[in-house]
């Protein structure tokens, strides 16, 4: 027993007795009193037992400190591994070396790789949606059979270039399938001169040899056409791709009628895809061709999600051999672009921003760098790396990604919306719900009882409408809304003269206008 009350009482002075009379100290050796009494006495004291016993101890080991740098800065990057997609995102940034901005060519490279202009060599998250059309499009091409397909949804959802891949899949399966592939015919109808010069377009496609003559029309021409059988042998199915349909939108709204009713005639042999973000464009517009029991199949696009968003911007900067986004940076700009609009064309600009953000810092610290009066702080700086894995320091980083967010939607008008009325504010969210399914413009009258629907499912007294009238045109007057001229204030046209992502960017941070807006 006298041993053991040696080897309590170590021999060792100065700061080491003080730190083993601490209550860490104290728990450890209790907890080992057992295996020492099992081993034999010995009439010297083991000072050397105690230094391994406090390296054993995971109280006195510096690295398993919460506070640790190291440790805050190895949880950053292992919180990711929580979703198949952030996992993948964090080892591909581990795996690959750091870029280097200040390289034009490696800047000019990871710049082309985020541009909208830039096709990626494959489509994801978009594969549901190419196969229904490619087997819409097999269909009526093995059977030689006219159809029609109504392709929608929001900007920046891959309908365009997802047309453009599911042409090259066409071409190479008729070729596969030994089957004679379709005439394609690709129109963007913003390039128009007028609405009805698409048919002077198909007339020239689908009879390419015949001269135009000057008493017929291009529409009465591809009418008899497709009215009678068919003599000449080989004769091609025509594919009419015609991306911005709502431009053909004409106040009778005849040209949009005759193009889908091409599909309609006994010998046609035309198949009509068209593309435009107007949910609900066939069934306001066509409503004739409903009853004849010909209105066109509709595949919805829908707003991309943040996983998506990740997996999209992951796709096309993995051909890179460096690292370039932080991956939280990456999480950080598809959580808010995903938020606000699910537009991919937005979250690669927004990108690009970052990117030149970077670009500047690291511009601005290389000339502060050659300045002699900056010597101590070029030394905490370099501290400061060596703390940090090397492949932060040139990456582009949350903050980077913060303040090209800030800069794509905040904006005076932004700070217009958040400093509204609340009434005022429920005038947008209603304005904004009214026109996402594709209308352009309506009424004050229509536009109030999209007004009193969401103050009835919130609980909240509407205003009259001689007040709603007041604020329409306040909001007119500070340019959020446009407003048109009519006798009766109920009659007014009223549009929003901004993109609803901005209004759903200022008032999500909200809760109620957040439910208001779903």
């Amino acid at each position: 027993m006298p041993s053991i009350a040696g080897s309590r009482s170590s021999p060792v002075a100065g700061p080491t007795s003080e730190i083993e009379n601490t209550t860490p100290q104290k728990r450890r050796l209790r907890s080992d009193s057992a295996r020492i009494r099992n081993t034999p006495i010995s009439s010297t004291p083991l000072p050397v037992q105690t230094s391994p016993l406090k390296r054993k101890s995971p109280r006195r080991c510096n690295n398993d400190s919460p506070n640790n740098p190291l440790k805050v800065i190895e949880k950053s990057f292992t919180k990711t591994s929580k979703s198949p997609v952030k996992k993948r995102l964090s080892d591909s940034f581990l795996d690959k070396p750091a870029w280097d901005p200040s390289d034009m060519e490696q800047l000019s490279a990871v710049k082309e790789a985020l541009h909208v202009s830039t096709a990626p060599t494959a489509i994801v998250c978009r594969e549901d949606e190419q196969n229904r059309i490619l087997q819409f499009c097999k269909k009526c091409v093995e059977l030689e059979k006219a159809g029609s397909l109504y392709v929608c949804g929001c900007p920046g959802t891959g309908k365009s270039l997802s047309m453009e891949k599911v042409k090259e899949f066409l071409v190479n399966w008729a070729k596969e399938a030994g089957v004679q592939p379709p005439d394609i015919l690709s129109i963007n109808c913003t390039s128009l001169t007028y609405a009805s010069e698409i048919f002077s377009k198909i007339v020239g496609r689908s009879q390419p040899r015949k001269k135009a003559k000057g008493s017929t029309l291009p529409l009465q021409d591809l009418r008899n056409l497709y009215s009678q059988k068919q003599h000449l042998p080989g004769t091609r199915m025509v594919l009419i791709i015609a991306d911005e349909l709502d431009y053909l939108i004409t106040k009778d709204r005849a040209v949009l009628h005759d193009l889908f009713m091409l599909t309609t005639m006994p010998f046609s042999k035309c198949i009509v895809i068209g593309i435009a973000n107007a949910i609900d464009l066939a069934d306001r517009f066509l409503p004739k061709l409903q009853s004849l029991n010909c209105k066109p199949m509709v595949i919805t696009f829908r707003a991309y999600s943040k996983d998506q968003i990740i997996t999209i911007l992951k796709q096309r900067l993995m051909a890179l051999p460096y690292t370039v986004f932080q991956p939280q940076a990456l999480e950080l700009c598809a959580r808010k672009v995903a938020a606000a609009s699910g537009d991919m064309r937005k979250a690669l600009s927004i990108c690009r921003s970052a990117i030149e953000i970077l670009e500047v810092e690291i511009r601005d610290s290389i000339s502060k760098l050659s300045s002699p009066s900056l010597e101590s702080d070029d030394h905490q700086r370099s501290a400061a790396y060596d703390i940090l894995p090397k492949p932060v320091n040139n990456i582009v980083r949350v903050d980077h990604v913060a303040i090209a967010l800030s800069k794509a939607y905040r904006s005076p008008v932004v700070d217009t919306i958040q400093s509204l009325p609340q009434h005022q504010q429920i005038i947008l969210c209603s304005a904004v719900k009214f026109f996402r399914g594709g209308k352009k413009d309506t009424t004050v009258g229509e536009l109030n009882k999209s007004y009193m629907d969401v103050c009835k499912s919130t609980l909240i007294p509407p205003v009259g409408i001689v007040e709603f009238s007041s604020m329409c045109r306040v909001l007119g007057d500070q340019g959020i809304l446009k407003l048109g001229q009519s006798r009766e204030d109920k009659l007014r046209r009223v549009a929003l003269n901004l993109d609803e992502a901005v209004v759903t960017f200022a008032l999500q941070g909200v809760r109620f206008f957040r439910n208001c807006l779903q």
